[in-house]
């Protein structure tokens, strides 16, 4: 138990640090390319702090652990929402000003109900996974082609800019790119196999561990950056962060176990963590979206978010005692 607790905390230390050193890699290398800010943004950074999820979710797929992949991908969104836009709206409330995440909210509500739709049989399967990763595709596709439309304009631009990593040289850069993506690959190995570990000793599910530790932990890289953007007043950076990473776990996390291990469902994924996320959706759609005007996240939502997210962690500690 020691030894696989410890595999999890390095695991975690190592995840966090190598997907920020990855991120810092792809985008100087994008920008010494000429790669326009706002795409940059959209796409390397929105991947980038998915890619711990991605990563473990394809070791959990092949390690024939598909219910900790699909409870992390769906733990993830719910704690984007609840516990990361919570923190950040109870420290300073957030405006959504840029258009293009105004665009992505709808898209994102849509997402979720697709995937509710493919899971409905209670299988996660080949079929739904290649759905899932072609709708990925398209939205890579949407999002490049409006940061293309929109660099010159758009809210979200200047504060991509003021985050972007300074100048750094071509082989600089593919080295931390290069160097993260070895080292995203071998932690989250290690995490995989030291929380599979402490599942099987202590009799508790897979998909609980996804939806509660290792949610949280490769969450943190979506909680330092939207706090840091509200701390700097960059609200859209804030909120987007959050935005970008559930459409990529959504469609790209959940594709993988998919494509990888096709599972039967857990019925709480059906009856208990995907209404949540669908009802979670739907109030940041109604919170961020800006019916009469901008939107805009006030602490009193922020509260009742991280309220949410503290539920949620006692609704499943309670499914584990029963």
């Amino acid at each position: 138990m020691l030894i696989d607790s410890l595999a999890i905390i390095l695991g975690f230390i190592l995840l966090i640090w190598s997907a920020d050193r990855f991120i810092v890699g792809a985008a100087a290398t994008a920008r010494n390319f000429d790669v326009p800010p706002l795409i940059i943004g959209l796409t390397i950074v929105g991947f980038g702090t998915s890619a711990p999820e991605m990563m473990v979710a394809g070791f959990a797929a092949y390690d024939g652990s598909p219910s900790l992949a699909i409870g992390n991908a769906l733990g993830s969104d719910i704690t984007n929402i609840t516990l990361v836009l919570g923190v950040a709206a109870l420290i300073a409330p957030l405006e959504v000003q840029s258009r293009i995440i105004r665009k992505e909210l709808p898209i994102l509500l849509l997402v979720t109900i697709v995937a509710i739709a493919l899971m409905s049989d209670m299988t996660l399967n080949q079929f739904d996974g290649f759905v899932l990763a072609t709708l990925l595709c398209v939205l890579m596709w949407w999002i490049t082609r409006q940061g293309i439309r929109n660099q010159l304009d758009d809210a979200l631009t200047d504060e991509i800019i003021e985050e972007l990593p300074g100048k750094m040289s071509t082989s600089h850069a593919l080295f931390w790119l290069i160097t993260g993506l070895i080292l995203l690959t071998a932690s989250s190995k290690i995490l995989v196999w030291g929380a599979v570990n402490i599942a099987t000793e202590l009799g508790i599910s897979e998909l609980i561990i996804g939806l509660t530790v290792i949610a949280i932990g490769t969450s943190l890289p979506e909680l330092a950056a939207s706090i840091t953007g509200a701390l700097k007043n960059e609200d859209d950076i804030a909120i987007g962060n959050v935005i970008g990473s559930n459409l990529f776990n959504t469609l790209g996390v959940l594709a993988i176990p998919g494509l990888m291990s096709p599972s039967t469902l857990n019925e709480s994924v059906l009856y208990r963590d995907l209404p949540i996320v669908l009802i979670l959706t739907i109030m940041l759609f109604i919170m961020a979206y800006g019916f009469r005007g901008e939107g805009r996240i006030n602490r009193l939502e922020g509260g009742i978010l991280l309220s949410a997210f503290i539920a949620y962690q006692l609704l499943l500690f309670f499914s584990i005692s029963n």
